[in-house]
């Protein structure tokens, strides 16, 4: 039987949209680079992580992947996160201040957007 290992997203840039994920999951961070990751970057032509191509985000299971596409976004998602919140007002406040944006508002959920586009949904 297979387990959830990791949720990986397709993105234009992996370093700002993984701090952005970081910062909204309660026990999330960027993983750090030690010298052998930055290396290993090094070794791949990329001097700055700031533009690693795949970008880990730590914390659960699942971990989360942060991908480079050269693609935008285009349509909706076929898959998207749903997150909970104690205070969802307060929640969306907070998320809209690191550059989330409100796609809807529905009787028990808003609908929203990461910097890039991704919907997700808060309860």
């Amino acid at each position: 039987m297979a387990k959830l290992r990791d949720v990986v997203v397709d993105c234009r840039h992996p370093a700002s949209l993984a701090r952005f994920w970081a910062a909204t999951l309660d026990g999330y961070a960027v993983a750090p680079y030690d010298e052998a990751e930055l290396a290993r970057l090094r070794a791949n032509g990329v001097d700055d992580p700031e533009d690693d191509p795949t970008v880990l985000v730590e914390g659960g299971p699942p971990r989360l992947w942060f991908q480079h596409v050269p693609e935008h976004k285009v349509v909706k998602n076929r898959l998207h996160l749903d997150l909970d919140a104690d205070d969802p007002d307060a929640e969306i406040d907070r998320l809209t201040g690191l550059g989330a944006t409100v796609v809807a508002t529905r009787d028990d959920w808003v609908v929203m957007a990461d910097p890039e586009g991704n919907e997700f949904c808060v309860f």
